[in-house]
């Protein structure tokens, strides 16, 4: 998702999460899957993984770029296997991105851990817990919508547009039923749409509804002022296949397929009604201050968050081709 406004790469990059997969073979064998976000033409982000001292390296990382991001292969015996295995992801405590790990056991059972800035190493456990499933994948969920600008600028067009408490219920309520319900359904591959054009029409989805802003300021308005929530609905069914395509880049824990779907996107309902309320309070602040607010003032925001993503339609079409 797009986490920057006009920024470059360069701020983007440091966003996106890193990704580590582990899959466990016979004979002790693990292989080692490693993507690191790029930073321009043959460049990467300065993440390396380390493991213990006991783990016996078999063969030489084979390096390529693809879609922006570094990739390495390899592989690795250790004597006991996954289980116990130490980590650490060198260089993350001086970025601000995090690295999400998949780790498949030789029995099929998977587990999830994400790495931090504040806590770049873990440990393998003997066996995946069913509660770190839950907290890794409801934290991707908020991280997921709070660093999804392009997530948040359309529920705050939303909040521009709705002008009665019922109707901003109404809303957020039939934009989160529409994109769980594409996000459940492309998430288990049901539904399949490549997702640069999604990414493209999300954008397009807040030039539609920062105009329908303006045309109502206009005094033009139209079915989206006086009906959002069919509005919400509808392009909720594209946010969620945006959703859908940062969680099939992690993947689903096999052995805990339904819960990961379930608080993934509890996770990013939480991190949705935290914002709505977040805007709700400023607004309020606002308006209890002792000044006059010019009437262009009301108006700009819609202007600045239209233009901002009529940028982003041009520059995901333009990516088409890339």
């Amino acid at each position: 998702m797009c986490v920057g406004v006009f920024g470059g790469a360069a701020s983007a990059d440091e966003l996106r999460p890193a990704y580590l997969q582990l899959i466990e073979q016979d004979n002790q064998v693990i292989d080692v899957h490693w993507r690191v976000p790029g930073r321009g033409e043959n460049q990467r982000l300065a993440l390396n993984v380390l493991f213990g001292s006991e783990v016996e390296v078999l063969s030489q990382p084979f390096e390529r770029n693809v879609s922006g991001s570094n990739l390495r292969d390899w592989k690795i015996r250790r004597e006991q296997g996954l289980a116990g295995l130490a980590i650490t992801i060198q260089g993350l405590e001086k970025t601000p991105t995090e690295v999400l790990a998949r780790i498949e056991y030789r029995n099929g059972a998977t587990l999830s851990h994400r790495f931090s800035p504040e806590a770049p190493s873990y440990q393998v456990p003997l066996q995946p817990g069913w509660s770190e499933t839950v907290v890794t994948y409801f934290v991707l969920g908020v991280e997921h919508i709070v660093f999804g600008i392009d997530h948040l600028l359309f529920v705050f067009v939303l909040l521009l547009l709705v002008r009665s408490t019922r109707k901003l219920i109404a809303t957020i309520t039939a934009f989160t039923v529409a994109h769980s319900i594409t996000l459940i359904l492309a998430a288990l591959e049901l539904v399949v749409i490549p997702v640069p054009p999604v990414e493209a029409c999300i954008a397009l989805s807040i030039v539609f509804v920062a105009t329908e802003i303006i045309r109502g300021q206009q005094g033009h308005p139209g079915l989206t002022e006086r009906s959002p929530w069919i509005v919400a609905f509808a392009f909720g069914l594209l946010h969620g296949l945006g959703f859908a395509a940062a969680l099939g880049e992690i993947g689903l824990p096999q052995n805990a397929i339904l819960t990961a779907l379930v608080v993934f996107n509890l996770g990013v309902e939480v991190g949705q009604l935290a914002f709505v309320a977040a805007v709700l309070v400023v607004w309020q602040v606002i308006q209890r201050l002792p000044v006059s607010i010019p009437v262009w003032a009301h108006r700009l925001p819609a202007y600045v968050v239209g233009s901002m993503a009529s940028f982003w339609v041009f520059e995901r079409v333009a990516s088409f081709w890339n």
